[in-house]
C-alpha cells in the first residue's frame, strides 16, 4: 500500500525496478536462509558438514594451486588453476567421507531438534548413523593393526555432498572474484594473509545449504524413520482415543502374526 501511495509520475519505471530488486533480494536471502534453518532442525550434522566442505574445498584449492598450479582455470580469476580444482575436489570428497564418520557418532549433531535450545540431545540414531562393520581379512597383510572397519551408512551420502561441494564451491569463488573486480577490491578481508578473510571462505554456503536440504528430503528422510520419531508423531498428532485405537489394532495384528508363525 505504501509503495502504491508513493508512486510518482515519470518515475514509474525506476520505482517498479527498485520494487522488483527488493523482492528478488528478499527471495534470494530469506528463502535460501530458510533452508539453512530447516537443515539445522533436521540435525546440526546436515548444516555443519556441508558448510565445512565448502571451507575445506576453498582452502584445499588454494594449497594445491599454490604448490602445483600451472594451468589457468578461468580468466575471471587468474589465480585459479586446474591443478587446484582437481586437488581440492579429491580432498573435499575424502574429507566428506571421513568427517561424516566423526560427526555422525555425536548425538548432539545428529538428533533432530524441536527448537533452537542448546541442551544436550539424546535420541535413537536411526539406521543412517548406526555403524556397519566390514571385515578386512584377506584384504590386508597380517601385520595390519585393523582387522575390520566400521562405516556409517550416512558416509555414502556424504560422498554426494562432497562431490557437489567440489563442483559448486569453485563457482562461488568465481562469483566472488567478479564481484571484487567490479568494486576494485582484492579480498573481502585480510585475516588470512594471501588468502582473504572469513567472507572469502563462505562464497557458496547458501547454494550448498539448499542442495543439502533438498538432498536430505529426497534421499534421506524416506529411509531414516526410527521408532522414536514415529512415536513422537503419534503422541503429537493423535488424540488419546485414537492412540488407544491404534494400540488395540497393533495388538490384534501382532497376535495374528504370532498365531500364524506358530
Amino acid at each position: 500500500m505504501w509503495f502504491i501511495l508513493t508512486l510518482k509520475k515519470k518515475m514509474y519505471k525506476y520505482q517498479f525496478g527498485q520494487y522488483a530488486w527488493t523482492h528478488m533480494i528478499l527471495i534470494v536471502v530469506f528463502v535460501q536462509s530458510s533452508f539453512t534453518v530447516a537443515s539445522i532442525f533436521e540435525g546440526i550434522f546436515w548444516f555443519l558438514l556441508p558448510a565445512t566442505l565448502i571451507v575445506i574445498n576453498d582452502i584445499a584449492a588454494y594449497i594445491f594451486g599454490f604448490f602445483f598450479g600451472r594451468t589457468p582455470l578461468i580468466k575471471l580469476s587468474p589465480k585459479k588453476t586446474w591443478e587446484g580444482f582437481i586437488g581440492a575436489s579429491f580432498s573435499t570428497i575424502i574429507s566428506a567421507f571421513v568427517l561424516a564418520n566423526i560427526m555422525g557418532r555425536s548425538q548432539w549433531l545428529t538428533c533432530p531438534r524441536k527448537d533452537l535450545s542448546t541442551g544436550w540431545l539424546h535420541c535413537d540414531p536411526g539406521p543412517l548413523f548406526t555403524p556397519e562393520y566390514f571385515s578386512l581379512q584377506g584384504l590386508v597383510p597380517d601385520w595390519f593393526p585393523w582387522k575390520e572397519i566400521s562405516i556409517l551408512p550416512v558416509q555414502w551420502h556424504a560422498l554426494c555432498l562432497g562431490l557437489f561441494a567440489s563442483i559448486i564451491a569453485p563457482f562461488g569463488g568465481f562469483f566472488a572474484s567478479g564481484f571484487k573486480r567490479a568494486f576494485k577490491i582484492k579480498d573481502f578481508g585480510d585475516s588470512i594473509p594471501g588468502h582473504g578473510g572469513i567472507t572469502d571462505r563462505m562464497d557458496c554456503q547458501m547454494v550448498m545449504a539448499v542442495f543439502a536440504y533438498i538432498y536430505h528430503q529426497s534421499f534421506i528422510v524416506p529411509q531414516s524413520y526410527s521408532v522414536e520419531m514415529i512415536l513422537d508423531q503419534i503422541m503429537m498428532s493423535l488424540s488419546f482415543e485414537e492412540q488407544q485405537a491404534l494400540f488395540m489394532k497393533l495388538g490384534q495384528i501382532l497376535r495374528e502374526r504370532t498365531v500364524g508363525k506358530s
